[in-house]
């Protein structure tokens, strides 16, 4: 398994293909392990029933063991061939990330987006100073509008 899935440097879509082909892979071999870790269990639950109790579980035990040791080898060489393509994948990510970080038209899109921030920033405190002056100026409109508002 380990030299089918050797050192893969491809294109992003080619790669995250491989990465999903791997997960499946990865799937299915936890699957075997569940099968494996089903049938120990059985195992050593029946060996409860024998007389030679430790013995039996030994035999469980090591049949157990031839089992699991080449899923657990396919394991650890499937997860450092998903680290990589990861790693490769994320690399190519973070270069795509400078790369459009870097262009004209970004960083003037940000100088754009800076300037109505802060022209945003300035209206809201013309507003806030406005409504101030407002509240202010509140016990001289009162007295002006009921002076100017008498019903006889």
């Amino acid at each position: 398994m380990a030299s089918t899935l050797g050192g893969v440097v491809l294109a992003t879509p080619a790669e995250e293909a491989d990465l999903d082909q791997l997960n499946k892979i990865e799937q299915d071999l936890e699957l075997q392990r569940d099968w494996a870790k089903y049938r120990w269990g059985k195992a050593s639950s029946d060996c409860y029933q024998n007389y030679w109790v430790n013995s039996c579980l030994r035999s469980a035990r090591a049949d157990y063991r031839k089992e699991i040791d080449p899923i657990r080898e396919q394991e650890v060489a499937l997860h450092e061939v998903q680290r990589k393509l990861r790693e490769s994948l994320k690399t190519q990510e973070d270069a795509k990330r400078a790369a459009e970080r870097a262009s004209p038209e970004k960083a003037a899109e940000r100088t754009a987006n800076q300037r109505e921030f802060e022209q945003k920033q300035k209206d809201a405190a013309a507003r806030a100073a406005d409504l101030e002056q407002r509240r202010k100026d509140a016990p001289k409109r009162t007295q002006e509008n009921k002076a100017g508002t008498q019903l006889d």
